[in-house]
């Protein structure tokens, strides 16, 4: 009857369809041997790149290219590996390949992408990781990490261990947690988050949005926020030994370290701090143009 042609006819075109596909997909699973503490070039336009850290003295690579893409080349040169997908000139359709690459542990990366998500877990050595459109989240182990989007979210997580971090967005928020050391963050329109670390140095700015930073400053250690459009919160873990100069243009100063933050001009609606906690052998600095800075341990 009508209704089993229909039935048969939508069956039909649920198998094309999925034969479609399979074609399309180009699975891929190579190999090559690599140096256990060595360097890994990664370059993938678009799509997403998962990179795991393992124990094995070879680089692996799975997934599935774009039907477009022309070849994947995965090739050794002394201590270093690229992986690289490549793509026609002047063609972006059909290009989007979803990779996950293994590497020794002990590796160095370099990631590259376009229009593409990288995730990282488990690499020991440093790692760049480098997105114009795309999040970046990465495991922090010991050694240095940078991690940058031009229009995604960027996340950093650590193990306490003591790093420099960079972590940069232009759209989307910024995200560092455990981390210890050095830290440099910053967003053009996107909030900053710094949280459970001890540091030495840490460097927070944004344009439009706000600044969280719940952390230790060791002593002797610099703090530097700054914001344009955004509110400031900053509660200190630990004793503070620094010295404290904090204003807004518009926006009121809140702090519980005692001392209270007076107007700048009784013509505009902006507040200064400058005191002294401890020995004052580190320094705090803190601005905004328009938000409230609230401060406290």
């Amino acid at each position: 009857d009508v209704y089993k042609r229909q039935i048969v006819r939508f069956l039909i075109g649920v198998a094309a369809l999925a034969v479609a596909t399979t074609a399309a997909a180009r699975e891929v699973d190579e190999s090559i041997d690599a140096a256990a503490n060595g360097h890994v070039d990664i370059i993938n336009i678009s799509g997403s790149i998962e990179v795991y850290g393992w124990s094995k003295d070879s680089v692996e690579v799975t997934g599935e290219l774009g039907e477009k893409v022309e070849e994947l080349i995965l090739e050794r040169n002394g201590d270093r590996v690229l992986v690289k997908v490549k793509v026609p000139r002047n063609n972006s359709n059909n290009i989007s390949s979803n990779l996950a690459v293994r590497v020794p542990a002990g590796s160095s990366i370099d990631v590259s992408t376009v229009s593409a998500d990288i995730t990282s877990e488990d690499v020991e050595g440093e790692q760049m990781l480098h997105t114009v459109s795309g999040d970046v989240e990465l495991q922090a182990a010991d050694s240095d990490v940078s991690a940058e989007s031009v229009s995604g979210d960027v996340e950093i997580t650590g193990d306490g261990s003591d790093i420099e971090a960079d972590a940069n967005t232009v759209s989307g928020d910024v995200t560092v947690i455990d981390v210890s050391g050095a830290v440099a963050a910053e967003a053009v329109s996107g909030d900053l988050v710094v949280r459970d670390g001890s540091f030495e140095r840490a460097t927070l700015n944004s344009v439009n949005g706000e600044i969280d930073f719940q952390a230790e400053l060791r002593n002797g250690g610099k703090l530097a926020v700054d914001t344009v459009n955004g509110d400031v919160d900053v509660q200190f873990v630990g004793d503070v030994s620094a010295k404290f100069n904090i204003e807004t243009f518009n926006g009121d100063i809140s702090n519980c370290f005692g001392p209270q933050a007076q107007r700048t001009s009784k013509y505009t609606p902006g507040y200064e701090l400058s005191f002294t906690e401890g020995d004052g052998d580190g320094r705090v600095t803190i601005a905004t143009l328009n938000g409230d800075i609230d401060m406290c341990k």
